[in-house]
């Protein structure tokens, strides 16, 4: 008949819609507690401690009694030892921008970096709002903080060969079947800190017979980069890795 109705079109399954949204919730705690171990191993570590110490040092003046009781306050109800419309408006806008940032991220290291660097702003703008000698003291406490404790290097297993400005033309040149990928890192680098996990475990994963894996120390050799990277690469790339096969370049993207 014309006014029949068609059949029903499909419908998901009920319980499609429930699961994946208990997945969404269980894999980021999953993700969190298979990092603990780790997350564990970092706090240990006096340059992690520390950072986490100055970058919620608002935090705990702000919240923890008696020292909350003495600080100014531009609350309606004069609770000093609670956050004032001004106060969530710049840790919201720090939320934000710590969640920009991280989308570019591809390790812990480089989210944990970001929250330490951004949440230590964040406290600069707090403080001397709170009070200039706050202020003050925050930021000599950073700068004595940078002076004194550098972030820990990555020490663990990996198959790499270190040059310097005198060997790796001899290593590169004396077989020419074999290709090298060699990095081009500095210690002062975060960058180059938090690649350093992710290029030693290429190199245990790949070094084989024809492909090695090297790294250079441009903040102690500063000559070796300026000889085997053209200057609109390193322009364009800050910490190149280039790859040579038989002694010369073959790729350096």
């Amino acid at each position: 008949m014309a006014g029949e109705a068609g059949p029903d079109p499909p419908t998901p399954e009920s319980g499609e819609h429930p699961r994946a949204q208990k997945m969404a919730v269980l894999a980021p705690l999953i993700a969190l507690v298979y990092s603990v171990p780790r997350l564990s191993r970092w706090l240990a570590r006096p340059y992690y401690l520390l950072s986490a110490l100055l970058s919620a040092a608002f935090l705990l003046v702000r919240k923890l009694p008696p020292l909350c009781h003495t600080l100014p306050t531009q609350r309606e109800d004069g609770n000093p030892c609670d956050f004032d419309w001004r106060e969530v408006e710049i840790l919201m806008f720090l939320s934000a921008i710590v969640m920009m940032k991280n989308r570019r991220s591809i390790t812990v290291e480089q989210h944990i970096g970001n929250i330490f660097m951004f949440s230590k702003v964040a406290n600069v703008l707090l403080f001397f709002r709170l009070d200039i000698r706050m202020g003050l003291l925050y930021i000599t406490l950073c700068i004595v903080f940078l002076m004194t404790c550098k972030p820990p290097l990555y020490m663990g297993p990996e198959y790499i060969k270190y040059f310097s400005d005198k060997t790796i033309d001899e290593e590169l040149e004396r077989d020419k079947r074999v290709t090298w990928i060699v990095e081009f890192f500095a210690n002062w680098s975060s960058d180059c800190q938090s690649f350093a996990p992710i290029y030693a475990d290429l190199s245990l994963k790949y070094n084989c017979t024809g492909l090695n894996f090297g790294k250079v120390d441009v903040g102690r050799y500063t000559d070796v980069q300026s000889e085997h990277i053209a200057p609109h690469q390193a322009a364009s790339y800050p910490d190149p890795v280039p790859r040579w096969q038989g002694g010369h370049a073959a790729a350096t993207d």
